[in-house]
């Protein structure tokens, strides 16, 4: 069964505020395997462990159908509380149980989620669903965060990173060596013949010292620590945060940096 780490709505709404998005790159690399392995029609893309939907939408121009599935009822709440896309639905269900007729899937996605489930059942039912020639692709961000500001990126990103191998190592799961590892396992575990494993897909974006703090506050392991000592999880966003402005020499945390981490993604592509 799959871990269960999101499942209160406050959590669920800074998720969907600022969890990153995955880089266009990605996508483009997954729609071309597909086109590549089935080609078209493309009917049903299944988004599993869609969260609050941010992975899901992004199909919706390619598909004739989406549907993202998730086994937190809160998630799946926030994603249909977004803007209604016609062809795309949300439903509560497990990645191990996939709510599918055998080879009906065109192509399986699952966004920073693939780790969190029965690697076993997950790819018996990837295996039953997917059409021939149907292709599942697997995605995740190092845990491993670069900030850059001037001259003092390296100050800056052995802040951020201090706070995160704290929370990774107090507050965590050993699934996360999964995501450091960059998916090798999991790649290794596909029962597919036909697979790849492409690392080192860069995203770089301009964010502000406020959201970087929200992106923090909104991983999993924030906000086990939020339940185990809400004033100790507090003191250390404040904490962070004035760390981060003191080194950037500024005062207001609407100032803009850079930050910068990698994906890696696994494809592979059933049988005929």
């Amino acid at each position: 069964m799959s871990l269960r780490y999101f499942e209160r709505k406050a959590h669920s709404r800074l998720y969907q505020k600022h969890m990153i998005r995955e880089p266009g790159e990605l996508q483009k690399l997954i729609l071309s395997y597909l086109k590549e392995k089935k080609g078209r029609p493309y009917e049903l893309a299944v988004d599993v462990g869609c969260g609050t939907g941010q992975s899901t939408r992004v199909l919706a121009s390619y598909f004739q159908k989406v549907v993202g599935i998730d086994i937190s009822e809160a998630q799946i709440q926030e994603a249909e509380n977004c803007p209604c896309i016609p062809n795309v639905s949300y439903r509560v269900a497990a990645a191990e149980h996939l709510p599918f007729e055998d080879s009906s899937v065109d192509l399986i996605t699952a966004s920073v989620a693939a780790h969190w489930f029965n690697s076993e059942e997950f790819f018996r039912e990837a295996d039953r669903v997917l059409k021939p020639n149907g292709c599942l692709a697997m995605y995740c961000l190092n845990p491993h965060y670069d900030l850059y500001y001037k001259d003092c990126s390296n100050f800056l990103t052995d802040v951020f990173m201090e706070a995160i191998e704290f929370l990774i190592s107090d507050h965590g799961s050993e699934k996360i060596a999964l995501m450091k590892s960059e998916y090798q396992e999991l790649f290794t575990d596909v029962p597919f013949a036909d697979k790849s494993r492409v690392t080192n897909i860069l995203l770089q974006r301009s964010i502000s010292v406020t959201a970087v703090m929200g992106f923090l506050e909104s991983t999993f392991m924030f906000q086990n620590f939020v339940l185990k000592d809400p004033e100790a999880a507090k003191k250390l966003l404040q904490e962070v945060q004035e760390r981060i402005l003191k080194i950037m020499g500024v005062s207001s945390p609407d100032t803009e940096l850079e930050m910068c981490n990698n994906y890696c993604c696994v494809l592979a592509c059933k049988s005929a």
